[in-house]
């Protein structure tokens, strides 16, 4: 990519496609195409296909998607499934059919089946059963893996996808009733710290493991790939290291400075025991990421304490 090439991030202000346009900021490119969702719905294929025919973008990070934790997948199937199938249907096409050098779309480790072997390989992909907590929303990332792969068969076009582990950092979702479990606790410790309470509840066991990567460091992945990686077959890129949600809940604790008790609700889902990515290829490849999940949850905690205020998705309020 040129410093002048005209770049397109679908859902810049969503937590991934904001770092990546940070990261794009800070490394001088000057032609970044960017389009709210008032402006440009891209469930709209109409609207979709108009964007491309006057801007012509010639890189894609496809980062726009609707998200969410257990509770917003289990409750709103129909959504999570629908949307995400538009958008990126719509934002592959068009990049191919107006001229597009190359395409990124954003998977999620959460397509891997719910018990497939440990850490998480590439080749493990549609070997299994997947969770059923979030199996709408990955069947919906699935078929748009399916879709890169079927437009570089068919018309050479250069669609790449990664897949990566969970995220967190600055612009995330802190709504407790559709964040993801990090994002969550920190809402949910800062607020017991905030008013004094001296327990806090955790969803689950406590027991499943998890993966978390800062998500300044998906974006620099993100660029590097776009340079360096040109296969077809989808790429983890993680830490390749876990930890339960008990001991995450105690690390951010220790963040924010709570010193109460944690309960377990064993009446809510747990969700897949263990989600940790093998990045053996990625590495191969000369990259790893470079923020350690403390100092991470430190930035996001700073950034989550001084939107708070003006944020009511982000309120300290329980």
């Amino acid at each position: 990519m040129r410093p002048d090439s005209r770049i397109y991030i679908a859902g810049h202000r969503g937590l991934v496609g904001s770092a990546i346009r940070r990261a794009c900021t800070t490394r001088g490119f000057t032609q970044l195409l960017l389009r709210e969702r008032a402006r440009l719905d891209l469930r709209d294929p109409a609207a979709v296909h108009q964007f491309f025919t006057t801007e012509r973008p010639e890189y894609v990070f496809l980062a726009a998607a609707l998200v969410g934790g257990i509770h917003a997948n289990d409750s709103r199937p129909a959504e999570f499934i629908r949307d995400n199938l538009l958008i990126q249907a719509n934002v592959i096409d068009a990049a191919f059919r107006h001229g597009a050098r190359k395409l990124l779309f954003l998977g999620s480790s959460c397509i891997y089946p719910k018990l497939a072997p440990q850490p998480l390989r590439e080749e493990s992909l549609l070997t299994g059963p997947l969770e059923p907590t979030n199996e709408w929303y990955a069947i919906a990332k699935l078929a748009g893996l399916k879709m890169c792969q079927a437009y570089r068969r068919q018309y050479g076009f250069e669609a790449i996808t990664l897949l990566p582990t969970n995220l967190y950092g600055p612009e995330d979702n802190f709504d407790l009733e559709s964040s993801h479990v990090l994002p969550a606790l920190i809402r949910k410790i800062a607020v017991a710290q905030a008013t004094a309470a001296e327990r806090v509840t955790l969803w689950g066991s406590g027991t499943p493991r998890r993966e978390f990567l800062f998500v300044d460091d998906l974006a620099d992945a993100c660029l590097f790939l776009m340079e360096h990686y040109h296969d077809e077959q989808p790429i983890n890129v993680g830490w390749g290291i876990d930890l339960s949600i008990r001991e995450l809940a105690e690390l951010i604790a220790a963040v924010v400075g709570f010193r109460g008790a944690f309960d377990l609700d064993a009446s809510r889902p747990d969700g897949t025991p263990r989600k940790v990515l093998d990045v053996s290829r990625l590495s191969a490849l000369g990259w790893r990421p470079h923020v350690p999940l403390r100092v991470g949850i430190e930035i996001t905690y700073d950034w989550y304490r001084r939107n708070a205020a003006s944020n009511p998705a982000v309120s300290t309020a329980p």
